[in-house]
């Protein structure tokens, strides 16, 4: 059935004929396909799509194979390929951590349009998880010393591989939101869990399964660890810092009321690139 060299359109086939039982709808199964293979081969899809008769060598033809069974399995692509793109570059992820979004690149792009020289700012990433959000701020901007803070030993692991590939000089610390924190910073960041329980019927089955609970699901409606947060934020931002928060898109309303509540502050509500409520700054002022 299949080319017995397994070129690269040979172990397309196979992963189609593989996952069709399991992803029913075609562009979506052959996207993540393709996303497994630019992710193995180092390549873009102008590339893919130029190199479909090179035969593919037998370890990455072995490795192809694990992720889709992997992907047969319910795991997200992204796990099954062991990395995950975020903001220009490929982040090591794993079950350990959660996947990094899109909006959340949004988020980065937001403190690097408020902030586009590369002063030096005291920048701490909130809950980093794969570190992401802290790493990609270093390597955009490295002249700012930036601290990932998180609960989890095991995501501070992956955090530490991904600074290392990307941004040496991120400082990380285990800590229980402030707990741990020294200091005070011009940048706060975090993308908190904000999930409720009851929206985990709503939910994608693979995140559900396969995502850490610790970095999805907050009591409170999804509210629980801003009210903490907010509880300590100005103890920990300079005046004239400003912290910025992914949130939940039916959150912004509450949120913007809550952070309200701090004295001397300016707050910000901002939607995505979809146009749901999706990140709020809170400027405190000088």
């Amino acid at each position: 059935m299949f080319d017995e060299q397994w070129t690269i359109q040979a172990v397309r086939e196979w992963g189609d004929w593989q996952l069709e039982p399991y992803i029913h709808d075609i562009d979506e199964r052959m996207a993540q396909i393709d996303y497994l293979l630019t992710g193995m081969m180092d390549w873009n899809y102008a590339q893919l799509a130029n190199n479909l008769n090179t035969v593919l060598e037998d370890e990455k033809r072995l490795r192809f194979m694990v992720a889709v069974r992997a992907i047969k399995g319910g795991q997200p692509v992204q796990y099954a390929l062991g990395h995950a793109a975020f903001y220009g570059r490929e982040f090591q992820v794993d079950r350990r951590v959660l996947i990094p979004r899109q909006e959340t690149e949004e988020l980065v792009e937001w403190v690097l349009a408020d902030h586009p020289t590369n002063t030096e700012q005291h920048v701490l990433d909130m809950g980093t998880g794969s570190g992401a959000i802290a790493v990609s701020l270093s390597a955009e901007r490295t002249s700012w010393a930036v601290v990932g803070a998180d609960i989890s030993e095991e995501a501070l692991a992956v955090a530490k591989e991904n600074a290392q590939l990307y941004a040496p000089s991120v400082q990380l610390l285990q800590s229980d939101l402030f707990t741990g924190v020294t200091g005070s910073f011009d940048i706060i960041v975090a993308n908190p869990p904000y999930i409720s329980r009851n929206e985990q019927s709503l939910m994608d089955e693979s995140v559900v399964m396969f995502e850490p609970d610790i970095a999805l699901y907050a009591d409170d409606d999804g509210l629980a660890l801003y009210k903490k947060m907010a509880t300590d934020l100005l103890t920990f931002l300079k005046p004239g810092g400003a912290a910025y928060f992914e949130i939940g898109y039916q959150q912004g309303e509450k949120l913007v009321d809550l952070f309200s509540t701090l004295p001397h502050v300016i707050v910000t509500l901002r939607q995505d690139l979809s146009g749901h409520d999706r990140m709020i700054k809170v400027l405190r002022e000088i």
